[in-house]
């Protein structure tokens, strides 16, 4: 379909052909004007109505309210001061996508639950405390942004979004997951950082479609054992909690490529933890770890390894297993020593064992020994 962009101040709006793309950018625009172009597009297929720069885009609300084209499939309102959206918004039934990002909302009617064929909606920077019941009648969507609200708690009913594919709900104040977001087994990214949750339900382990989860700064505590069974998550990050040990079960995640635990209060990893073998990058920064398990050796396609700031005494003689390791970070530990297998890490380029307890007669030797690391320090 071939889309065409008109103006306001076009006389040809009035002649508005199926499938256009319709954008309202003159500040000088009268608010009856809106009405009567609107009015006259009743009948016609119109793609998208993208409203920005308008003086008058206080009266949107009440501009939709006259009924508009009957076919709408997309409404771009962004960067406004939208208080609210009228109950009429419910019968814009053929709208599949629909980007309030950055308005002033505090609520949403509950004849929203009326846009079935929805499947994109972003809500992302406005000032919701809560979502309508009828949010869970949104069955079509596949990608929902709430980022940046002020929600403390989700409705049972989201767990019928069974389609959702992309949840993003950072920055908000959740302090639980709904029991139904079990039913989500469609969804792929999930996005909770920057909440309040301590704990997660044993539910979440159904999401086995599950590819990137995001749960940087909040308050857990302890994963749930179900967490193994997330097994096409491929990142995972976990920055900024409260975690003092990792179930067993986390080693079934064999599809993670790439884990963040950086700031954490653990203590020690599980055995199992060597199964991880998918593994490209780890970052275990600012934790409490005082050694690692033998089964970390088998780690074969670990690329970069991060254990800055820990409690790091020692280190297994099965490291030396990691012969496609580039980068290690290894400042700020307690260590005396490397092991010996440590010369078989043949890809390092970067080395960093700043402040451990190295003697000062060991470090040239260090020196002799990784030469061929392109960065060093001691």
């Amino acid at each position: 379909m071939e889309f065409l962009t008109y103006y306001l101040q076009q006389p040809l709006l009035n002649h508005l052909p199926v499938g256009s793309l319709f954008i309202l950018q003159n500040e000088s625009i009268f608010y009856q004007e809106m009405i009567d172009i609107l009015s006259k597009m009743k009948n016609k297929t119109l793609d998208l109505l993208m409203i920005e720069s308008t003086e008058n885009l206080k009266k949107v609300t009440s501009i939709l309210d006259v009924g508009g084209p009957s076919q709408l499939m997309k409404i771009r309102l962004v960067y406004h001061d939208l208080l609210q959206l009228p109950e009429s918004f419910g019968n814009l039934t053929s709208l599949q996508e629909l980007d309030l990002y950055s308005n002033k909302l505090t609520s949403l009617p509950e004849s929203l639950g009326k846009l079935t064929s929805l499947q994109e909606l972003y809500l992302s920077y406005n000032k919701l405390t809560s979502l309508p019941q009828s949010f869970g009648n949104l069955t079509s969507l596949k990608e929902l942004n709430l980022d940046s609200n002020n929600l403390t708690s989700l409705p049972e009913s989201l767990g019928n979004l069974t389609s959702l594919k992309v949840l993003r709900l950072n920055t908000n104040k959740l302090t639980s997951l709904p029991e139904s977001f079990e039913k989500l087994t469609s969804l792929q990214e999930l996005y909770l950082s920057y909440n309040k949750l301590t704990s997660l339900p044993e539910s979440l382990g159904k999401l086995t479609s599950l590819e990137i989860l995001n749960l940087y700064n909040n308050r857990l505590t302890s994963l749930p054992e179900s967490f193994g069974k997330l097994i096409s998550l491929q990142k995972l990050y976990l920055i900024d909690n409260k975690l003092t040990s990792l179930p067993e079960s986390f080693g079934k995640l064999i599809s993670l490529q790439k884990l963040y635990l950086i700031d954490n209060k653990l203590t020690s990893l599980p055995q199992s933890f060597g199964n991880l073998t998918s593994l490209i990058e780890l970052y275990l920064n600012d934790n409490k770890l005082t050694s690692l398990p033998q089964s970390f050796g088998n780690l074969t396609s670990l690329i970069e390894l991060y254990l800055t700031k820990n409690n790091l005494t020692s280190l297994p003689e099965s490291l030396g297993k990691l012969t496609s390791l580039q980068k290690i970070r290894l400042d700020n530990n307690k260590l005396i020593s490397l092991p010996e297998s440590f010369g078989n890490l043949i890809s390092l380029q970067e080395l960093d064992l700043y402040d451990n307890n190295i003697p000062s007669g060991d470090t040239s030797d260090l020196r002799d020994k990784f030469d061929f690391v392109k960065k060093l320090y001691l």
